[in-house]
This record gives C-alpha cells, sequence and structure tokens, in this order.
C-alpha cells in the first residue's frame, strides 16, 4: 500500500512498488514545512476579532521548515531534537495524522504507531475488547486478530487483567498492551514516540528485543526517545531537528554524537 500526501497533485510515483524492500525508499520527505498559529486553541476568536479590526497578520510558527530526507526499507531512524524541535509534528505527518502545509510526503506500507498513551483505546472496554478495537483500527481483520490474540495477551503479560476495564489499568499497563498489538498488526513500519519510557525496565528489554525481530524481519523503526542509549542501540540512522529544520542527518552514532556535543538550541520564535 502506497500513500501520498501533498500540497500539489504529485506526477508520478516512485513508491509504487506493491511490497517494501530492503534498498527501496518507503518513507519520502520532499521539503515538507508544517504552520501553527501561536495559542490557536485559547486565543482564535479574540485574535480573530483583533485581525479583523485591525488587519493584524497572525503569529505563524513553523514547526516544520523544508524539511527533506529519504528512509529505506529494514532501516531503523532515530529523530532526536529538544523539545519544541518537530519531532512529533514529524511523526504526525509521517503517519497521516497530519498533512503538511507545503511539500509532500511519500509513504509505502503499512504503518503502525505509538505515539499517545491510550489512542485507539477506550477506558469503559476491558482489555480484550480493546485488543479487538484497537487492531482493527490498525487494519487487522476480526479474524487476524482473533488467531493472534492469545499471542498478544501473553505478550503484554496482561492475562490475570484481560477481562478488566481499561480505566483500572496503570499507565504501563496500557502501553504494555499497545505495543502487544501493534506489533502483532506485523506493519511495514513501525512509529515509536516517547512510548518505552513508560514501562517497567523488564517490558522495555522485551520491546527492544521485539523490536530487533521486526528489523531483523526487514521492518522499518521511526523511533523518538530522550533515551539516546536506547536509540543507539536501535538504530542505524538518525534524523536531527532544531527548530523545525533538518540540522544533520546520516549514521545513527554519527548524528547523536554531534548532538550530545552541540550547545542547547536557543528557544525559537
Amino acid at each position: 500500500m502506497s500513500r501520498s500526501i501533498a500540497t500539489q497533485p504529485a506526477i508520478g510515483n516512485d513508491l509504487a512498488d506493491p511490497a517494501p524492500s530492503a534498498g527501496h525508499a518507503v518513507l519520502r520527505f520532499e521539503a515538507v514545512s508544517k504552520t501553527y498559529a501561536h495559542n490557536a486553541a485559547r486565543t482564535l476568536l479574540r485574535r480573530g476579532m483583533l485581525s479583523w479590526l485591525t488587519r493584524s497578520r497572525t503569529s505563524v510558527f513553523y514547526a516544520l521548515r523544508e524539511v527533506s530526507f529519504e528512509l529505506h526499507a529494514a532501516a531503523s531512524l532515530a529523530v532526536v531534537g529538544a523539545n519544541g524541535a518537530g519531532k512529533s509534528t514529524l511523526l504526525r505527518c509521517a503517519t497521516g495524522i497530519s498533512a503538511p502545509d507545503s511539500g509532500r510526503v511519500e509513504v509505502r506500507g503499512t504503518i503502525a504507531a505509538l505515539m499517545e498513551l491510550g489512542a485507539g483505546f477506550h477506558p469503559d472496554l476491558t482489555g480484550a475488547e480493546n485488543v479487538m478495537l484497537n487492531a482493527s483500527l490498525l487494519g487487522l481483520t476480526r479474524r487476524k486478530t482473533c488467531e493472534q490474540f492469545d499471542r498478544i495477551v501473553e505478550f503484554s503479560g496482561l492475562a490475570d487483567f484481560i477481562h478488566e476495564p481499561l480505566r483500572t489499568y496503570s499507565s504501563g499497563m496500557v502501553l504494555r498492551l499497545a505495543f502487544s498489538v501493534a506489533v502483532r498488526v506485523d506493519p511495514d513500519i513501525l512509529v515509536i514516540d516517547e512510548m518505552l519510557s513508560v514501562g517497567d525496565i523488564e517490558f522495555q528489554e522485551k520491546c527492544v528485543g521485539e523490536i530487533k525481530r521486526l528489523k531483523q524481519g526487514g521492518k522499518t523503526l521511526i523511533c523518538v526517545a530522550h533515551d539516546l542509549k536506547l536509540l543507539r542501540n536501535l538504530c542505524d540512522r538518525a534524523l536531527w531537528l532544531e527548530h523545525g529544520r533538518v540540522r544533520m542527518f546520516g549514521p545513527c552514532s554519527e548524528v547523536v554524537d554531534a548532538y550530545e556535543a552541540a550547545p542547547a538550541p536557543g528557544v525559537s520564535d
């Protein structure tokens, strides 16, 4: 499956092969920019009225600015940068949650994303019911979910709680369930945004082992985490964002070394 998000109609599609394979691009950003209005949620009405009365220009924040890179199948990408650098926005554009204001995003293959704890789950449903719900949202058929159900529960370690409502779960238990479903969907691309830091050390190690299994199977990983040691362990490529721009893209060890050695960036405008 291929998907293209662009501000202009695409001419041709370099990612049109039916199945991702090593050496072929599964994700491509071409001059992608994404903007947000400052304090949009709190001052939308007030700013709209002031703009209408004074013809003032709305203050715009660039979460991403002219970002370009390409990721091949079976690669594993770490995305690093200070808070507010644009890491989560980049993942939202990659997964189709957000559309770029300009530029183009091309994706080939299926994506499973762990980006927000509890996303795709309902607190009043049991763990078992949420497995069925979340798997369907990630594209797994009911038959496939039923076939994988026991393995999902076994991996999560939540057999004693699987028929309890999700609202009784701790954040670590929700992570266990979400990760267990995501990896059984067998995605071409697995996206993880700071989620592994929620779980306990034992489950983190279990997740790392499963991620490595997916990598060995030719799957692609995109990971955001403040734990640079974890990123070095999991990823072979890295993208460093600063104020929404690409500061560096290349081998993970080189990029992370440079990121660690650099002074902290100033506050973006």
